[in-house]
C-alpha cells in the first residue's frame, strides 16, 4: 500500500501551487479506520522542502489575491460553498470513515459547513471599522484594513472539515493565502476540499500539506509566514507560541476546554437531563466544548443524577455507518488508551463510576459512555481535559458555590446555565469565566457570533465577524492638506 493510496476515491497527496504532489521523501503515516483499528490507507508526510515550496506558492499567489476586491474573493467562496452542497453525501460518509462519527451526525455537519463559506462571502464585503473623520485639524484619517499575508493553518482531528472551514474562510475572506496542514490522523475531507478548491481558486492561493508534528513546525517557523492559526491541545498551542515568537509572527490558538455545566434547582430536569446526555457524548465526547463537568445544586442532585443514567444508558453506541447508532468509537488507538489511563487513576479516588468505564470488547476503539460522581474539585478528571465519553457530576450548596467550582479550572471556552430564573441568568452570564455561556442549551454555535475561550483555552476568535479581523492587520492612513 502506497502512501498514494485512496479512502473512498480521494488520494492522499499534498496540494501545493495548483499541483498535485505524493512526496514522501520524509515518510508516510497509515489512516486508521477507528471502527475497526485496521489500516486503510497511507498519507505522505510533507518535508520542510514541500512546506518551503508550499509557502513559496503562497506567497507569489498573494501578490495577486491580495488586489481582490471583497465581491470576487465573496464569489470564490460562494463557488466552493456550492460544491460542498454537492458533494454533501461523499463528504459525510469521508468524514464518518475516517473520524468514526455517526454517518448521520457527519450529514447534518456539511450543511453547516457550506453556510459557514456563504456567511464569510457576505462578510468579507462588509467592512467595519473606525470612521474616516477629521481627528486633527487639517487632516483627514482613515483606517485600511489589508492582509497580513500567507497563514499557516493546522486543524485537528475532531472536526477535519468544520475547522479547516472555520479557517480556511475568514483567513481568505480577508485576503490571505493559506498553507494549511490537517491532522495527520484526519486528512481525508481536508484533501476532498482541496479537490474542489483546484478548479476554483488561482494556484498557490490554497495550498495543502500532510504530515505529522515535524511539518507543522516547519510550518510554524517558516520566516515568510506572518500567521498560524492552531486548533489543538494546550501542550502544542505553547509550543507553537513560543516557536512563533522567533518571527514574531501572529498567533491564533483554540485550545481545550473543561466546560462547567450549572444545573440549578427550578431548572426543567427531564429537559436538562435529554439535552446534556446528548450534549456530553457527542461526536464521543472529542469535543473542547462537551459538557463534561456537570455541578447540580443539592436539591435535585439525586434526581438529576437518576434521570442523566437512565437517558445515557438509552443512547446506541455502534458502527458509525449504521443510521441508528448515535455515538461511535474514539478517533485512535492512542486516544482510547489516554481515555483508559484518566479512568484508571479515578479509581485510586473517592470517585465513584456509576455507568460505564470500561473498552467495550469488539474491533475499534470503542468505549463503553462514562458517567462519574463523588468526585473532588481537584481531582484530575475534573481539571483536566479527558477528551473522550467521560462525564463528572458534582454536588453544590448555593448559587455561590457552583460559581466557585465552575470558574475553579484552568480551562475557560465554554459553560452552561439550567434555570428559569433570569436574575440568575444575568448573574452567572456576567461572572462565568468563559468565552461562550449558553441557557438551558449546550454546543450550539452560530456563525454570526465569536468563538474562543480565556486562560488555558488559547486567545483569538473564531466565527463572526470579528474572525476576519483576526486575520487582517490595520493600518492608520492621514492625509494633510497643503494650500
Amino acid at each position: 500500500m502506497t502512501a498514494e493510496a485512496t479512502l473512498q476515491g480521494v488520494q492522499l497527496r499534498h496540494f501545493v501551487n495548483g499541483i498535485w504532489n505524493n512526496d514522501d521523501a520524509a515518510g508516510s503515516f497509515p489512516i486508521i479506520d477507528p471502527s475497526t483499528g485496521v489500516e486503510v490507507a497511507r498519507a505522505p508526510i510533507a518535508s520542510p522542502q514541500v512546506v518551503n515550496q508550499a509557502v513559496e506558492a503562497a506567497v507569489a499567489a498573494f501578490e495577486d489575491w491580495r488586489q481582490t476586491t471583497p465581491k470576487e474573493r465573496a464569489y470564490y467562496l460562494l463557488q466552493l460553498a456550492d460544491k460542498i452542497d454537492q458533494a454533501t453525501e461523499k463528504l459525510a460518509l469521508m468524514e464518518s470513515r475516517n473520524v468514526g462519527k455517526p454517518v448521520n451526525n457527519a450529514r447534518e455537519e456539511i450543511p453547516l459547513i457550506a453556510d459557514l463559506l456563504r456567511y464569510y462571502a457576505g462578510a468579507a464585503r462588509v467592512s467595519e471599522g473606525v470612521g474616516t473623520a477629521e481627528y486633527e485639524r487639517g487632516s483627514t484619517s482613515l483606517v485600511l484594513r489589508q492582509p497580513i499575508g500567507v497563514v499557516g493553518l493546522i486543524t485537528p482531528w475532531n472536526y477535519p472539515l468544520l475547522e479547516a472551514v472555520w479557517k480556511i474562510g475568514p483567513a481568505l475572506a480577508a485576503g490571505n493565502t493559506v498553507v494549511l496542514k490537517p491532522s495527520e490522523i484526519t486528512p481525508v475531507t481536508t484533501v476532498a476540499l482541496a479537490q474542489m478548491a483546484e478548479s476554483i481558486f488561482p494556484p498557490g492561493v490554497l495550498n495543502v500539506v500532510l504530515g505529522d508534528g515535524t511539518t507543522g513546525a516547519a510550518i510554524v517557523s517558516h520566516p515568510a509566514i506572518g500567521m498560524v492559526s492552531l486548533t489543538g491541545d494546550g501542550g502544542t498551542g505553547k509550543k507553537i507560541a513560543k516557536s512563533a515568537s522567533d518571527t514574531l509572527k501572529r498567533v491564533h490558538l483554540e485550545l481545550g476546554g473543561k466546560a462547567p455545566v450549572l444545573v440549578f434547582n427550578d431548572a426543567n430536569l427531564d429537559y436538562t437531563a435529554e439535552q446534556l446526555s446528548l450534549a456530553a457524548f457527542a461526536n464521543s465526547g472529542q469535543d473542547c466544548t462537551a459538557a463534561s463537568r456537570i455541578i447540580v445544586h443539592e436539591d435535585v442532585y439525586d434526581a438529576f443524577v437518576e434521570l442523566f443514567l437512565d437517558r445515557v444508558s438509552k443512547i446506541v453506541v455502534g458502527d458509525p455507518a449504521d443510521p441508528e447508532t448515535q455515538i461511535g468509537p474514539l478517533v485512535s488507538e492512542r486516544q482510547l488508551e489516554r481515555v483508559l489511563g484518566f479512568l484508571e487513576r479515578a479509581t485510586t479516588t473517592s470517585a465513584r463510576v456509576r455507568l460505564g468505564g470500561k473498552k467495550l470488547d469488539r474491533p475499534g476503539y470503542y468505549i463503553s459512555l462514562t458517567v462519574v460522581t463523588d468526585v473532588d474539585q481537584s481531582d484530575e478528571l475534573v481539571q483536566k481535559e479527558v477528551f473522550g465519553p467521560v462525564v463528572t457530576i458534582q454536588k453544590a450548596s448555593c448559587d455561590d458555590d457552583m460559581l466557585t467550582m465552575a470558574n475553579d479550572v484552568p480551562y475557560g471556552l465554554s459553560s452552561s446555565v439550567w434555570t428559569t430564573n433570569i436574575s440568575r441568568t444575568t448573574r452567572f452570564m456576567r461572572d462565568l469565566n468563559f468565552g461562550t455561556v449558553w441557557v438551558n442549551g449546550h454546543l450550539s454555535t452560530v456563525p454570526e457570533m465569536p468563538f474562543g475561550g480565556f486562560g488555558e483555552s488559547g486567545y483569538g476568535k473564531e466565527l463572526s465577524a470579528q474572525s476576519i479581523d483576526e486575520y487582517s492587520q490595520l493600518k492608520h492612513v492621514m492625509i494633510t492638506s497643503i494650500d
